[in-house]
C-alpha cells in the first residue's frame, strides 16, 4: 500500500527499534529475529514514532540531507517495502 502525506507510519508492536552497537547499525528486533538496518532505513525508522506523518519524515530527512536527490520517492518506497513485511503499521 503506498501511503499518501497524511499517512501516520508506525512501528509495529513486537517490534522495537534499536542501535545495535555489535552490528554498528539500527536494528529491528522482534521476537523470531532482527533486521540489519542499512543507514537510510534506520534514519527513516528512527522517525517513525506513530505520531508523524509521512509529510513531516519528508520534510525533516530533507532538511537533513539536502543534498539527496529523489529522497521523498526513496522514503515513499521504504516505507511500502517496510509494510509488505509487516515492520510498520499505518495509523
Amino acid at each position: 500500500m503506498k501511503p499518501t502525506p497524511d499517512t501516520v507510519p508506525g512501528i509495529r508492536p513486537g517490534f522495537r527499534l534499536q542501535f545495535e552497537p555489535a552490528q554498528g547499525c539500527r536494528v529491528l528486533l522482534y521476537p523470531e529475529g532482527m533486521v540489519k538496518l542499512n543507514d537510510s532505513a534506520g534514519e527513516i525508522l528512527a522517525l517513525v514514532d506513530g505520531e508523524r506523518t509521512v509529510a513531516d519524515l519528508v520534510t525533516r530527512l530533507s532538511e537533513r540531507f539536502p543534498d539527496v536527490p529523489g529522497i521523498e520517492e526513496d522514503i515513499i518506497e521504504f516505507l511500502e517495502n517496510a509494510h509488505g513485511e509487516h515492520w510498520i503499521e499505518y495509523r
